[in-house]
């Protein structure tokens, strides 16, 4: 829609508005890779493509600043493809369809992908500017970040030569973040027992949705509802009587489950009493969560009997494990008030016939309380008999309270934007850890505008946050270039 070019600052806008309709999921970035390299052959810009997949471009310091301390500007070209159920829309084929909302841009049923698409129209435009002051600038589009920093963790170091990096896939305007979460995931397998479906018996699918959702990291300490253990914790609370042929919800490792369902089989005579007990636990479930949640939602369908199930036993046993399985915040930093130091999400549960797997994603700014949160879902798991596979994870940032560029970036954005910034550590994942550790002291930090619900059909982005964040980046490369 036009109405995005249209925004101010305009030339970043236009490149976000161009974004809106480019396909860039992780893992499928090509065509996003495509247009950055285009827009670099376009100014003239040199330009390197590592076996990653991973673009730096280099551009010369303006006029009398051209032997200025390089800076590197750092984002990342993929989104989180998260959609609700009941909208009709492909994000391999179609543009998101932006719609503006008082004081804020959202999409229409559809994650916006201002994470971090607006640290890459920035980039973008910067790259194409003839009227802004800075030193040498590399820009630094990396892949694949959403689904366990991909392009960060395969980076050809040897493509960068600056020793002081902006990244600009921060979500919290008046904040500089100069550290992070480390994390890993985990993934779980459990046999089942499985025999032919009963006669004299009914089958229904239960649906729980309208949930929230939202970012695993920075929305874990929010309180939102996990779709998935709710699901299991009131079918298990209300006893069902039969068995259960499917359950699944979540998609990805970075996002809070938003919605769920399950294929019971319940013997005739007995689905009257097992769904009005299962109505009440519903009932007490939306109480506890009326505030995080206001628009959780349950549905019952009778559908067609499935060919199998899972034996009474084997049925018990999935609610068991996916209601004993921790999720949310774990612990609290002792260090930091209000931070979240160890969490874990229980991102998604997927079944297949006499399988099922669990997928969880656990963070910790504490490489030990990683660890012990690892620890603790592997011990659950042995519990019920299943299988574990650790992924190798990534590591935190480690903040430097005594960091120039800090210094730097703080100063500007007292004088520019008339506010002393917010400076703390973030329970997510930034590259900036994995960068970090391949280019020994690279002096970091990282900003954005203000974003908020990252990886939900409810992302938003502050409009005017935009034109401040704009701001902040240029006055910052002048005064670095000075």
């Amino acid at each position: 829609m036009t109405f995005v070019s249209d925004l101010e600052p305009k030339p970043l806008w236009s490149y976000f508005d161009e974004i809106l309709t480019i396909p860039r999921g992780s893992k499928e970035e090509g065509e996003m890779r495509a247009f950055v390299v285009g827009v670099a052959k376009r100014n003239g810009l040199e330009h390197r493509i590592d076996a990653t997949g991973n673009v730096v471009v280099k551009k010369p310091g303006t006029a009398g600043r051209e032997n200025a301390p390089a800076t590197i500007l750092q984002a990342h070209l993929d989104m989180v493809n998260e959609k609700n159920s009941d909208v009709d829309f492909d994000f391999a084929t179609d543009a998101i369809r932006p719609v503006r909302d008082g004081e804020y841009l959202t999409a229409d049923g559809t994650t916006l992908g201002s994470d971090n698409g607006i640290g890459v129209a920035a980039m973008l435009a910067f790259m194409e500017a003839t009227d802004l002051v800075h030193g040498p600038l590399e820009f630094l589009f990396t892949i694949d970040e959403e689904t366990g920093l991909t392009g960060a963790m395969r980076l050809d170091a040897s493509l960068l030569s600056a020793k002081q990096l902006i990244n600009l896939d921060s979500e919290e305007e008046g904040t500089l973040t100069v550290g992070c979460a480390g994390g890993a995931d985990t993934d779980l397998a459990l046999t089942l027992d499985t025999a032919p479906a009963p006669g004299n018996a009914t089958a229904h699918t239960v649906r729980l949705f309208g949930l929230n959702g939202g970012h695993s990291g920075v929305d874990i300490h929010l309180q939102r509802g996990n779709a998935v253990q709710l699901l299991a914790r009131m079918l298990h609370a209300a006893e069902q009587p039969g068995f259960i042929a499917a359950i699944e919800g979540g998609n990805k490792h970075n996002a809070i489950p938003r919605e769920a369902w399950a294929t019971v089989v319940i013997p005739e005579g007995a689905a009257g009493d097992f769904f009005a007990r299962l109505g009440a636990q519903f009932e007490h479930v939306k109480a506890e969560f009326a505030v995080p949640e206001p628009g959780m939602k349950m549905a019952v369908d009778e559908v067609a009997m499935p060919d199998s199930t899972w034996s009474g036993d084997a049925s018990a046993l999935v609610l068991q494990l996916v209601v004993a399985l921790p999720h949310g915040v774990a612990a609290m930093s002792n260090d930091i008030p209000g931070l979240v130091e160890t969490s874990t999400n229980l991102a998604a549960v997927k079944s297949s016939g006499g399988t099922l797997k669990v997928l969880m994603s656990s963070r910790s700014s504490v490489a030990s309380g990683l660890d012990w949160i690892r620890d603790k879902i592997e011990a659950v798991a042995a519990l019920a008999g299943a299988e574990v596979d650790h992924h190798d994870g990534y590591p935190g940032w480690k903040p430097d309270l005594d960091s120039r560029l800090l210094d730097v970036v703080r100063s500007v954005h007292e004088r520019v934007l008339g506010a002393e910034p917010h400076v703390e550590a973030i329970h997510a994942g930034l590259e900036c850890g994995l960068i970090g550790e391949m280019v020994p002291g690279m002096d970091m930090i990282s900003i954005g505008p203000q974003i908020e619900f990252p990886h939900s059909p409810g992302e938003r982005v502050k409009v005017d946050s935009v034109g401040r964040f704009w701001e902040l980046i240029t006055e910052t490369l002048k005064e670095l270039a000075g």
